[in-house]
């Protein structure tokens, strides 16, 4: 049962959702109007694409979804499980995450598109970072999934079924996470504009020093 998280996840899955809305949030902004956080848009763009037979556009988005796949290759690689457990390699995939914002920020400020690849690689990374447990799926990059589970939850609830009151708790606290991220990115970009993304890279370093200082202390006990 999800009542069996540490409550660990449910302060890191609002800090990413909140570092994702940051990130998609300038993205929309700033990356040709682009959301990075999550595919469904890129995909689309990308069919209209090939319609249009704009051969460079294709490519780029292209690469922006290439991008995403290789971040979640790279958490898959290092997590090798789906359930969340205290002691995996929380705290480095979040350093690189901050690594791959950081580069995206130097990209971004020579011009160049392969700031979106960059961006869009550590967008994978961090959505692969917490997967399943319990039946829950917990996704931090977008909010399609949550919404969808949490109208199930409440659909089964009406039909009499128990309400997970802990599962459903979790879920608004990704969804404020992501509104929240999503406010302050534009707030933020309208005064740094693309530099805005230090923010989220920072963020990250913090979550993955907190979470090393976290684990060290309950190896300890």
């Amino acid at each position: 049962m999800i009542s069996k998280l540490p409550r660990w996840v449910e302060y890191g899955s609002f800090v990413l959702a909140l570092v994702a809305g940051l990130i998609n949030s300038i993205g929309l902004l700033g990356f040709q109007h682009q959301a990075v956080s999550h595919l469904s848009g890129t995909a689309t763009l990308l069919g209209t694409g090939i319609i249009n037979a704009n051969f460079s556009d294709v490519l780029h988005l292209v690469l922006v979804i290439l991008s995403f796949l290789m971040g979640s290759v790279i958490s898959g690689y290092f997590l090798r499980s789906g359930a969340l457990k205290l002691g995996r390699n929380y705290s480095g995939l979040l350093a690189l995450e901050a690594m791959l914002i950081l580069g995206s920020i130097y990209f971004l400020a020579q011009g160049s598109v392969q700031s979106n690849y960059w961006v869009s690689a550590a967008c994978g990374l961090q959505n692969a970072l917490v997967t399943t447990y319990s039946g829950a799926v917990i996704r931090t990059t977008h909010l399609t999934g949550i919404f969808t589970d949490l109208g199930i939850m409440l659909g089964a609830r009406l039909r009499g079924e128990p309400f997970d009151k802990r599962k459903a708790s979790l879920f608004i606290l990704i969804m404020i996470g992501f509104i929240s991220g999503g406010s302050f990115g534009a707030y933020f970009f309208s005064i740094l504009n693309f530099y805005a993304l230090y923010i989220p890279a920072a963020i990250c370093l913090l979550l993955a020093f907190s979470y090393s200082i976290y684990n060290a202390k309950v190896s300890r006990s």
